[in-house]
């Protein structure tokens, strides 16, 4: 795919398209989006319910959302984070946007890596109950200052042009309603030669890994949503979500699409989940 570097085990894109009605692909997107609908998880509903239904999801998880991300992925996404940021190699007088960080891990991180007396890091989160849990976490780990909390959508975002030098998102970008308009608007409010930086769930690379990944995402993860979390629905979406995100092909020609240049990909455990990197120009 030209302009486009992925780093880690080769992948293995296969079609354009395949008969899985539970996979993202461009033109079931489009489709979508002329008939005024689009998907949560694996229902189609109309476009102006997404946000409600996904708001809906992250209330009912935000008190438990850190702890079962640890249980869900027995503590790895803690070294994707950590990779992520090593992608990002922040700088001290950045300013620095982290869109749907609302539990503040990324942003803690961020800060952990330039010190608290650089700019304050901006989290911005369509969900206010997230942002709730993330203000209480920053004291809990004594991030008194540094920090800019917003309730935003990554759609629209409040921002003006060319306002910041980084923007990152780890896991929720596949929550938003029209992806190729949040990655406008990511561009939008970066500086030239602004990073953008994107951890998200993606396609299992590895051969039987692949199965053992969607037994479990279908069984185990429902089952520990509804012991630890109490509610077995709100991870039956978030599994659901993962499928039809994007793989790392699709996501990488949507942020070329949006402007981005040097657009790059690094798959982490193989696939699972996915490190995208772009500049704007």
């Amino acid at each position: 795919m030209r302009g486009v570097v992925v780093f880690g085990s080769p992948l293995d894109y296969g079609p354009a398209m395949t008969g899985d009605p539970n996979i993202s692909h461009p033109r079931a997107e489009r489709e979508e989006q002329a008939a005024g609908s689009t998907h949560f998880g694996f229902r189609t509903v109309a476009e102006a319910e997404k946000v409600g239904l996904v708001r809906g999801v992250f209330d009912a998880v935000a008190p438990k959302y850190d702890l079962m991300n640890d249980l869900m992925s027995a503590g790895v996404h803690r070294l994707w984070k950590a990779a992520m940021i090593d992608c990002l190699a922040p700088r001290t007088g950045e300013a620095v946007v982290d869109l749907a960080g609302g539990t503040g891990d990324i942003a803690f991180r961020i800060l952990d890596r330039i010190g608290a007396e650089a700019a304050p890091v901006t989290v911005c989160d369509i969900n206010t109950e997230m942002l709730s849990v993330g203000r209480d976490r920053a004291v809990d780990h004594g991030h008194i200052a540094g920090l800019n909390w917003v309730c935003g959508n990554a759609e629209t975002l409040p921002f003006p042009d060319m306002h910041f030098d980084a923007y990152t998102i780890a896991f929720g970008l596949r929550n938003v309603t029209h992806i190729d308009a949040a990655l406008i608007e990511a561009r939008r409010v970066l500086k030239p030669g602004g990073r953008f930086v994107c951890l998200e769930f993606s396609k299992v690379i590895v051969p039987v890994l692949d199965k053992l990944y969607d037994t479990y995402s279908f069984t185990i993860l429902p089952k520990l949503g509804e012991i630890i979390a109490g509610d077995r629905e709100a991870y039956l979406y978030l599994a659901e979500s993962i499928r039809r995100f994007p793989d790392q092909q699709g996501l990488a020609t949507q942020m070329t699409a949006a402007g981005f240049s040097q657009v790059k990909v690094r798959n982490l455990s193989g696939g699972i989940a996915a490190i995208h990197t772009g500049w704007r120009a």
